[in-house]
C-alpha cells in the first residue's frame, strides 16, 4: 500500500473531494484525520473508513478558528503520535463578483477560509515536519488559482495566493525532506456550490464563457487518486508544482 502507516489530516473531508481523498488514503494504509465543520458528516466518513477496515477519526474544525486548528493538530498527535501528510482541501466559493462588486465582508471571509487557514495549517505542519525531517503538504487550489475566468475576484485572488504560498514553501524547505504541491481541479461533482450566495449576474455571465468549454465534469475519486500519488513516494521528485486535473478544460 502506498501510504502504509502514514498519518494524514484532510480538511473539508465530510463530503466531495475531501471525503474521496480521506477514503482513498485509508485504502492505501494511511491513518486519517477527517476534519470538517460538519462533525456529523465527518463522523460518518470516519465510520465508513473504519467499517471498511481502515483507521480514521473525525475532528470538528472550523478552519477560520485558531482554537479549532490547534485542537485538530493536538488530536492528531495525541492519537497517532505524528503527522506525515497535510491535505488542505477546505474551501468556499464567492458569488462570482467582479472587483467592483465585492464587499469587504465577502473578501475577508473568502480569504480567511481559502488562504489564511492554509497558511496557518502549513505553518504548524512545517514545524512538525522539520522535527521529523519529512512531510508532505497538498493544497487543493482549483483551476481558479491558475486562470482569471473561473470564479469571482475574491475566490480567484485567494487561490492565486495559495499557488504562491505552495511554491514558496516548497522552495524554502526543499532540502529539509518536505514536499509541497498543489492540485488544480476543474469542474468536479461536489457541494461547493452551496457556499455561493448573492450571485453577481454580470460576473456569473462572464464566467459562463469559460464554463461552456468544460469537456466533462470530474468525479471526486479522480482527484483523490492524484492526491494519493502526491502523498506517496511515487512523487518523491515532484515539489513546488500545481498539477491540473480538468479533462483538458484549461487547454482552451
Amino acid at each position: 500500500m502506498k501510504l502504509e502507516n502514514k498519518v494524514a489530516i484532510v480538511t473539508g473531508a465530510a463530503s466531495g473531494m475531501g471525503k474521496a481523498i480521506a477514503e482513498a488514503y485509508a485504502k492505501e494504509g494511511a491513518k486519517v484525520v477527517v476534519s470538517d465543520m460538519n462533525l456529523e458528516g465527518a463522523e460518518t466518513v470516519a465510520a465508513g473508513i473504519t467499517a471498511a477496515g481502515g483507521t480514521a477519526i473525525a475532528v470538528a474544525t472550523n478552519v477560520t478558528n485558531d482554537d479549532d486548528l490547534k485542537k485538530m493538530f493536538d488530536t492528531t498527535i495525541s492519537t497517532y503520535g505524528r503527522l506525515d501528510i497535510l491535505v488542505n482541501n477546505a474551501g468556499i466559493m464567492d458569488g462570482m463578483e467582479p472587483v467592483n462588486e465585492i464587499t469587504d465582508a465577502r473578501w475577508d471571509l473568502i480569504f480567511a477560509v481559502n488562504t489564511t487557514s492554509v497558511m496557518k495549517t502549513m505553518r504548524t505542519a512545517v514545524d512538525l515536519f522539520l522535527e521529523q525531517k519529512s512531510g508532505v503538504i497538498i493544497n487543493n487550489i482549483s483551476a481558479g488559482g491558475l486562470n482569471g475566468g473561473r470564479a469571482g475576484a475574491a475566490y480567484t485572488a485567494s487561490k492565486h495566493a495559495v499557488v504562491g504560498l505552495t511554491k514558496n514553501t516548497a522552495f524554502m524547505y526543499a532540502q529539509s525532506g518536505i514536499r509541497v504541491n498543489g492540485i488544480a481541479p476543474g469542474a468536479v461533482k461536489t457541494n461547493i456550490g452551496a457556499s455561493m450566495t448573492n450571485m453577481s449576474q454580470y460576473g456569473a455571465g462572464q464566467q459562463q464563457k469559460g464554463s461552456a468549454l468544460i469537456p466533462r465534469v470530474g468525479e471526486p475519486e479522480e482527484i483523490a487518486q492524484l492526491a494519493v500519488f502526491l502523498g506517496s513516494e511515487d512523487s518523491s521528485f515532484i515539489n513546488g508544482q500545481v498539477i491540473t486535473a480538468d479533462a483538458g478544460w484549461t487547454t482552451y
